[in-house]
């Protein structure tokens, strides 16, 4: 399909060269069966597999191989997005852990009244910020169980990898429980369009690479009880980072997205770029919890430690003194501040280190720019730095 962005001349996408027509040529192919071989069927274009006939295949080497390919391709060219039904087979386990996070739901809100959200108002649903280890710290017997699942195991290393690195969030909406807003996830759709705009076309590409995006079913989930509403093929739109922001993108998207009705122990699995959002709750009784699975690269890491924070503190004075007389231009500052400080909100403690925006916490790039331009005192921008610091602390 002829690119009707202006990448080719620019190297970099806008949202107003985004092109409706092309995302709904693409949004409006189907699934060809010999493309999934392995799948039980493609209800509404989604691929969905039954994780226990798979298990000899996934114990088998070049099997399991064979079958992580096939995943592999549709995240990246196919429908985006798959089901493996019965993905954790050990229900008890499913109910032991849902039983630990509603505890921990109102441990935690009694404590601060509940956290932000991604796309989502605060307080319209319950959400636990890394679920992973708060399970594992309180019920380890039951943590166990529960990610003994070597179909989720092989989904995530079909799209990442070996060694790749498991982070998760419960999410629990609640009869009338609302929508979200249509997205792309982590890491380009975490940015606001303007910072998602100052990325070379080539990292929308890489970005979805990164990460995959799962979801564990903890109870039987009706299409009325909304689980996520999806968009196949919408994935391999490639300035869909910042298109999927436009009034018109998202007409599209609630005028032509699918959703499937997932059992308890189900699981689903799809890219960040895919279209997607958690759908309204109008049942009248289920209260929907997915356990959300965000799946990292293991690449996505700089190959020293470096510790910025006291390299920040080292050169606020020399920066702040070279700013104020005028040696720095403005460009200058920040190609300083890119070489010393933390520029990227992520990996944080979320409870501790929220969304500004409902998007990203601060960076300690902004910090330190906000100070200079400020001319803050150095002993409080310390204590910033450290607070910071603390805050994105596990």
């Amino acid at each position: 399909m002829k690119d009707m962005t202006d990448a080719s001349q620019t190297g970099f996408y806008s949202a107003k060269a985004c092109a409706l027509d092309d995302f709904a040529a693409l949004t409006a192919q189907t699934v060809n069966p010999s493309d999934i071989p392995h799948a039980l069927d493609a209800p509404k274009n989604v691929p969905v597999y039954d994780a226990g006939a798979l298990a000899e295949a996934l114990a088998d080497t070049a099997a399991r191989r064979t079958l992580m390919t096939e995943w592999a391709r549709i995240l990246q060219n196919g429908a985006g997005v798959f089901v493996l039904k019965g993905a954790c087979p050990d229900l008890d386990a499913i109910d032991a852990a849902t039983a630990v996070y509603e505890q921990i739901i109102v441990q935690e809100k009694a404590a601060n009244g509940g956290g932000a959200d991604h796309f989502a108002a605060a307080g319209s649903n319950d959400r636990i910020w890394n679920s992973l280890q708060k399970l594992a710290v309180t019920a380890p017997e039951v943590f166990v169980r529960y990610f003994a699942t070597p179909a989720i195991d092989a989904a995530c290393e079909a799209w990442l990898g070996p060694n790749y690195q498991m982070t998760a969030q419960i999410n629990l909406v609640h009869p009338g429980g609302k929508a979200q807003q249509v997205h792309r996830d982590y890491h380009l759709g975490f940015q606001t369009a303007e910072i998602s705009a100052t990325y070379p076309a080539h990292v929308h590409d890489l970005s979805p690479l990164m990460t995959l995006q799962g979801g564990i079913a903890h109870c039987d989930m009706t299409v009325e009880s909304g689980p996520t509403k999806l968009l196949p093929f919408s994935q391999t739109y490639r300035p869909g980072y910042l298109a999927w922001r436009r009034e018109d993108f998202r007409a599209h998207f609630e005028s032509n997205c699918v959703q499937l009705p997932l059992a308890k122990g189900d699981a689903i699995f799809f890219s960040p770029a895919l279209f997607h959002a958690a759908g309204e709750n109008r049942s009248a009784d289920v209260h929907r919890m997915v356990n959300l699975l965000q799946i990292s690269s293991p690449f996505g890491r700089a190959m020293e430690s470096v510790d910025r924070q006291a390299m920040c503190d080292a050169l606020y004075a020399p920066l702040c003194a070279a700013w104020k007389a005028g040696r720095l231009s403005e460009a200058d500052l920040d190609a300083a501040l890119s070489a010393a400080a933390e520029g990227y909100s992520f990996p944080t403690n979320l409870d501790r280190d929220p969304p500004v925006n409902g998007l990203a916490p601060q960076t300690q790039k902004a910090l330190m720019k906000n100070a200079i331009l400020a001319a803050r005192d150095a002993a409080k921008v310390r204590a910033d730095l450290q607070d910071q610091a603390v805050r994105r602390q596990a």
